[in-house]
This record gives structure tokens, sequence and C-alpha cells, in this order.
């Protein structure tokens, strides 16, 4: 999927609304652990209820990983029902990889070729060596961590380099020699939306992964204001907000109320700044 891509699917569906797909046992609807593969058919349900409101779905490898065999094939059936389904929508590896390079290979082959992700998030702590490796995929995205939205963010990413700038700066400047806006975006964290406005003057062009709108607190009238760019720019995610919406039978209708609320205040955000 090419920026150009994923800007028309905004416009299209009026949204830049990712879905988390973070399912844990403990929370899935006790209808549902009768099923063979419980994990996917509350994903598939919460994906068919909201695939016309997103433009991505976000699946945190974790979240299946901590299943073993049965949680990576869970994982599997997850990406492929989008891909059958509904080709049109971006599908986030949200696994946080990276190692040296032969390493940083090995992780790009399983997210790109195996499960035919569309991008990975990827950490940037060992440098280049870990992370060029998943830029050599023509059309796949890298998604490289800068300013995360969890509390020990504080503990590094806002520390002051000896280039008198904020560790997270230096990672997105740096990182410009390695990738491109058409194959490489960065997380930033919702609740440190104020400095987006140093984001985006680094950044422009590129596209943001921002987590944190909903149950973490971010505000999304925020985000925009000071992340849009002149192709939207923006993919805010949501997760526990939208899929624990509700725990009975009708989730996925919840789910969808929910996802819903977020599209039509993103609608009005587009239809102020494109006119759609």
């Amino acid at each position: 999927m090419t920026a150009e891509q994923l800007f028309g699917e905004i416009i299209r569906k009026k949204s830049f609304l990712c879905v988390g797909l973070d399912p844990e046992m403990a929370k899935l609807p006790r209808h549902l652990l009768h099923e063979e593969f419980p994990v996917f058919e509350f994903n598939r349900r919460i994906i068919d209820a909201t695939h016309d409101l997103v433009v991505a779905f976000k699946p945190n490898v974790a979240f299946y990983e901590c299943l073993g065999t049965a949680g990576w094939r869970q994982l599997e059936l997850t990406v492929d029902h989008i891909r059958r389904n509904y080709p049109g929508i971006m599908v986030i590896a949200d696994a946080k990889r990276a190692d040296i390079g032969n390493t940083s290979r090995k992780y790009a082959e399983t997210f790109y070729e195996h499960l035919n992700c569309d991008a990975v998030t990827v950490a940037p702590y060992m440098g280049s060596d870990s992370v060029l490796p998943f830029l050599d995929y023509a059309g796949k995205w890298v998604i490289l961590l800068a300013l995360t939205s969890n509390k020990g963010a504080e503990d590094f990413q806002m520390l002051a380099s000896r280039k008198n700038e904020h560790v997270f700066e230096s990672v997105l400047k740096k990182s410009l020699n390695w990738g491109n806006s058409n194959n490489m975006m960065y997380v930033i964290g919702a609740t440190k939306a104020a400095n987006l406005v140093k984001v985006r003057e680094i950044v422009p062009d590129h596209f943001l992964l921002i987590p944190g709108v909903g149950a973490q607190g971010g505000d999304l009238a925020e985000v925009a204001g000071y992340g849009l760019n002149s192709r939207c720019g923006l993919i805010v995610n949501s997760s526990r907000a939208i899929i624990y919406a509700d725990s009975s039978d009708r989730f996925a209708a919840a789910a969808r109320e929910k996802a819903r609320e977020v599209q039509q205040q993103m609608g009005e955000v587009l239809g102020l700044r494109f006119g759609v």
C-alpha cells in the first residue's frame, strides 16, 4: 500500500481510524470460549463490524504469542481474514522488533512474507543496521517508535541528547537517512500531542501512527490540530475503548457504535481540512 493509496482510503471512508486487535482471553465474551479459535472468532466479528469505518487494523503480536502455537495460528487466521475480505485495509503488525541485521531480516521475513502484513512497528535503539532490513521490502512500511504514549517514555525519549535536543528528535532526524515518507511512519503517542509541533518540524510529510486515543486519554481534536498534513498524515489507533465496549453477545455491534463515534469525529476534521 502506497501513501497515496492510504490517503485515498482515508478520504473515501472519511476516517483515519486504526482499531487495535489486542484480545485478552480473560476479557473475551464468555460465549466465545467454546469456539475452536476464540481469539480469531472475537477478532473476526470485530473486523466484520468495523471494516467500513477504519483504514487499518493493528494486531499487537504479544496477545497472540502468549498463547503459544494456538495464538500464532489465530494471528495468521486474523490477518488472512482481513486480506481475503477487506484488501484495501492496512494491516499493521505491532511487534516492536529490531535486532542485529541478520535477525532483523528474519523478523521482516516473518511479518512481511509469512504473515503478509503491510507494516511492522520497529524499535530504533540499536540503530540503522537493525532497521534497514525492514526497508528492503518494496510496498511495505516501517513504523518507527519515536515518542510513545506510556509514562516510561520520559525515562529516555525526552532526555536531552548531546545535540541539545530530545532523544526522540534525534531519532526522527537520523531516520530521515534510512527511509522516506513512502515507506516509513512514526509512532507518536496521543498523550504527547503538544510535541507534534516539533515532530512536524522534522517530518512534515510522513504518516504518524498515534496510539493513546480512548482508554489512555489522548484527545483526537488536539492530535488533529497539531498533526494533520497535506495527506492527512495520521493514523489514530484505538484498541480497548472499541473492542471491549461490551462483553455480551452484542459486543461486535457495540464495537461498531464506538468506532462510528470516532469515525464521525474524524469525518468532521477531514471535512474542514479537505472538504470531503
